[in-house]
């Protein structure tokens, strides 16, 4: 009697996919030390070619740090229309393989490739064939994972990086997670990873050896989850129904503001950028959300619900603008603000959650 059928998974990773575009579109950068962010004495690095990289260069990191780290470094304004564009040419190639798509984020996704929809024998050969085709299409690299569930995937396309593959089978999965530190875990952040280091989990061996009892007295719900994959084991489906929650947009000012009138400014755009997305997809929310971090990186958000979708942008401006006067008077200056629009109609899109002026897609 035959067994059930092993999943094929395989997760897509674009290789420093915001910068690689700009280094394509621009013969100049190429071989070049790139940032994709803001210089500014605000900015933040939205993401990083591995020339950067190999000073230390990371998303998210402050630029001013980046720039001590590497002077040479090269700061390119983002370009998302561009990002999503050939994110979209991508995910058109993975659909001529599949139905099953899961998008991650503008530059990674998961394609459950079980059904052997060209005939290529094997899930290896068909991540060869879809990176060669990314690349013959776009002049992009991207690598891959391949393996029997989503957690795997994702822990081997780090494996071979850049512009490579690496496969997990069922016959080493969970040997080949005992060997991992336990940092390299998804859905282990640095907090979750110094917490099981003072409890001397170093390694997923280390994890694996812990009791349910223990883990769940030291991390609660997600005690499951960790029991789970320690041993190799994910049975969550990749799931192409995957709804987006909410549409966001957020900025850093270059100096901390306390104007009303220069901070409301900066509200308005955000919403501008977020009413332009929703637009432009048909997709509207109910729940408006502003954020706000000051001086101290003390952050707070004010949100408000409508009885229907908003659905004119003019309608997300006031509210907006509504929600930030909230928190005058102003204690301390404002570095950050931010505007999302959530509690969407029911449908469906394969767009990133959350998308940044000062964070990678």
């Amino acid at each position: 009697m035959c067994g059930p059928q092993v999943r094929k998974v395989i997760h897509i990773d674009m290789d420093a996919f915001f910068a690689s575009v700009e280094q394509r579109d621009n013969p100049d950068l190429r071989g070049k030390p790139v940032a994709v962010g803001s210089a500014g004495a605000r900015g933040v690095v939205a993401a990083a070619s591995y020339e950067a990289r190999a000073f230390g260069v990371r998303s998210a990191l402050p630029s001013v740090t980046a720039l001590r780290r590497c002077p040479d470094l090269v700061f390119v304004s983002p370009r998302f229309e561009v990002y999503r564009a050939v994110s979209s040419r991508i995910h058109g190639i993975f659909a001529e393989y599949t139905e099953l798509i899961q998008p991650l984020s503008l530059d990674e996704a998961y394609l459950d490739v079980t059904e052997d929809r060209r005939g290529l024998g094997t899930a290896w050969a068909t991540a060869k064939e879809i990176r060669a085709r990314i690349f013959a299409e776009t002049g992009l690299t991207a690598s891959a994972g391949i393996s029997y569930n989503k957690f795997l995937a994702k822990l081997a396309s780090d494996h071979r990086k850049p512009n490579g593959q690496f496969a997990v089978t069922p016959d080493m999965g969970a040997a080949w997670v005992e060997q991992l530190p336990v940092a390299k875990f998804h859905g282990v952040g640095p907090v979750t990873a110094a917490k099981m280091r003072r409890l001397g989990i170093e390694t997923g061996a280390d994890l694996k050896a812990r009791s349910i009892e223990f883990l769940v007295r030291h991390f609660g719900s997600s005690a499951d989850w960790y029991h789970a994959v320690a041993r190799g084991i994910d049975e969550r489906p990749v799931n192409p129904s995957r709804e987006r929650k909410s549409s966001g947009s957020e900025t850093t000012f270059d100096r901390d503001l306390s104007d009303p009138a220069e901070i409301e400014a900066g509200v308005l755009r955000m919403a501008d950028d977020v009413g332009a997305w929703c637009a432009a997809r048909q997709q509207f929310g109910r729940t408006v959300t502003v954020k706000a971090k000051f001086a101290d990186f003390k952050q707070v958000t004010r949100s408000r619900t409508q009885p229907q979708s908003v659905r004119c942008v003019e309608t997300l401006r006031a509210t907006s603008v509504d929600l930030i006067r909230t928190l005058y008077p102003l204690e301390q200056g404002v570095r950050l603000v931010g505007v999302t629009v959530s509690n969407f109609e029911p449908g469906t899109s394969h767009m990133p959650l959350f998308e940044s002026n000062d964070s990678k897609g």
